[in-house]
């Protein structure tokens, strides 16, 4: 076996033909690309050694960030539901593949093409390259704490962690967030990237986030929601008043009886609607 499969080696440059160096180190050769650099025989050449997709073994010198031990994010490229994710790391001729039985148990909740996984290298005894995923330790390692002045903040972030509690991400300013299952609306997968709000801060650091948005900003497509139900009403009205039942809400209009209530009034103070006798009425123009 091979054990400096997916290592940074000093090899050196024994041969070479019109595309190719041939570089050396204990009796193995590897192809190292002209495209990178020119060389002459005798020189030393440090680079990054693997198998390409034709089982061929190469050097090169642009080493990515992600190796064995090294953990970077890295984009998906491609999904296979019986074999895992190939992740794009740098290398000019090979994608690395994570692993399904390292993926989320619900095939849902795998990362889709684009995603970004953060990821190591792991080789087994036949050589193969492996992406290893970032455990919870090693993704607390990297983050900073949160502090209390980022309450109510916006945040870009990507989900590291999917879990049964809720989901576990990892922020642009490497901040370990967590959003409860009650914060969100549909469930992110692994590697997807979300934007969410910062709604507290946790005694260790760690961001409590919702990707629902404020209430505020949830007024204006409600509002417009219960504009277009009269529009389309013969009458230009509906029986719907501050009055009405929750439930009656829900089952006309899909939304709480408080976001109801805030879209209607945003629409009483604009002058749009008004209500008379348990009922909303368009103004006329």
């Amino acid at each position: 076996m091979n054990t400096e499969i997916a290592t940074v080696i000093v090899g050196m440059v024994t041969d070479e033909n019109e595309k190719d160096y041939f570089v050396q180190k204990k009796g193995i050769t590897y192809q190292l690309s002209k495209n990178e650099g020119e060389h002459r025989l005798g020189d030393h050449v440090e680079g990054f050694v693997y198998r390409n997709q034709k089982g061929q073994l190469k050097m090169t010198t642009k080493i990515p960030r992600i190796r064995q031990k090294h953990y970077a994010f890295g984009v998906v490229t491609k999904v296979r539901k019986d074999l895992g994710v190939f992740v794009n790391i740098g290398l000019p001729d090979k994608d690395i593949v994570v692993s399904c039985d390292d993926l989320p148990a619900l095939t849902q909740l795998w990362p889709k093409e684009g995603d970004h996984l953060m990821i190591s290298l792991t080789v087994d005894e036949k050589e193969r390259v492996w992406g290893k995923l970032a455990s919870e330790n090693v993704i607390r390692s990297v983050t900073r704490r949160g502090t209390k002045e980022e309450h109510n903040q916006n945040v870009e972030a990507i989900v590291v962690q999917p879990k049964l509690v809720g989901t576990y991400v990892l922020t642009t300013q490497y901040q370990l967030g967590f959003i409860h299952p009650s914060e969100r609306y549909v469930e992110p997968r692994l590697g997807e990237r979300v934007s969410a709000r910062v709604i507290g801060v946790r005694p260790d650091g760690v961001l409590n986030l919702s990707l629902k948005p404020r209430a505020h900003e949830v007024i204006a497509p409600d509002a417009a929601m219960i504009m277009t139900f009269l529009e389309q009403s013969p009458l230009g009205a509906l029986p719907f008043s501050d009055r009405s039942t929750p439930e009656e809400i829900q089952k006309q209009f899909a939304i709480s009886k408080g976001q109801f209530k805030r879209a209607l009034g945003k629409l009483l103070k604009e002058g749009k609607v008004y209500q008379k006798d348990g009922w909303i009425y368009l103004k006329e123009e």
